[in-house]
């Protein structure tokens, strides 16, 4: 019998990107294997966003290569987006459900049962009827990680989830991330915050001027960085 495809390993080799002829990522090689949630941090303009467009496939390097479980050019099946403002459709709180299943071809006599269960897993039940844009930030967000949920997804990206929100909200996405990565999908994710990134993370990877600084496991990580610029960034110092 043929081996089910799989996203996973992602792996980029020697991997960059050009903007207008600005580099926003240089010469990355890096690996993203199931576990527990990588998690991309380090400045502004890191380039952190870049390099999720990068291995969900949503930009193509300008050199280098990228592969999901050994393919190339393979097509994002199995791979879903949450961007850090999610546009929210103009329709309910359950038609935007209803929409993210029909894109990922779920047949239509399951729709029901399956927007009950997405809203139910990020707490969003008995908001069925609600206009999505009337949703509170917390909320949508909420909703667009349901809706990146409804493709069954094996690797979940998320571009910064929890950035703006008050605590509360942030302690429910969190929990909601807790749950994906418990299910076996793969969470890669960016933040400003490392407190959220010591919370969550299984494995850290630190950006700085488009290049991979220092990555490995949350916990030497944060206990025993191996770079200055890692020092310096956990000390909340600037990196120029």
């Amino acid at each position: 019998m043929r081996a089910p495809d799989t996203d996973l390993p992602i792996n980029l080799v020697d991997v960059s990107f050009l903007a207008r002829e600005l580099v926003v990522a240089q010469d990355v090689s890096l690996t993203l294997g199931a576990g527990g949630p990588t998690i991309l941090i380090g400045p502004n303009g890191a380039g952190k966003t870049t390099l999720l467009k990068l291995a969900m496939g949503l930009i193509q390097p300008t050199s280098g290569r990228i592969t999901w479980g050994g393919r190339e050019n393979a097509p994002p099946v199995r791979r879903s987006f949450v961007f850090q403002r999610p546009v929210m459709l103009r329709r309910s709180v359950a038609a935007n459900i209803h929409y993210a299943l029909s894109s990922a071809n779920v047949p239509a006599a399951e729709h029901e049962m399956r927007t009950e269960e997405l809203l139910a897993l990020v707490g969003l039940t008995g908001f069925e009827d609600r206009p999505a844009r009337k949703l509170s930030g917390g909320e949508q967000q909420r909703l667009a990680l349901a809706r990146a949920l409804a493709r069954d997804p094996e690797v979940l990206f998320l571009d910064e989830p929890t950035a703006s929100l008050d605590p509360a909200a942030t302690k429910a996405i969190e929990d909601i991330i807790r749950m994906v990565a418990a299910r076996g999908i793969k969470v890669v994710m960016t933040t400003h915050d490392l407190a959220e990134a010591k919370r969550l993370a299984g494995e850290i990877v630190l950006m700085h001027r488009g290049r991979v600084i220092e990555t490995g496991p949350a916990g030497e990580f944060f206990a025993n960085p191996k770079s200055q610029d890692a020092r310096r960034f956990i000390a909340g110092e600037l990196l120029v």
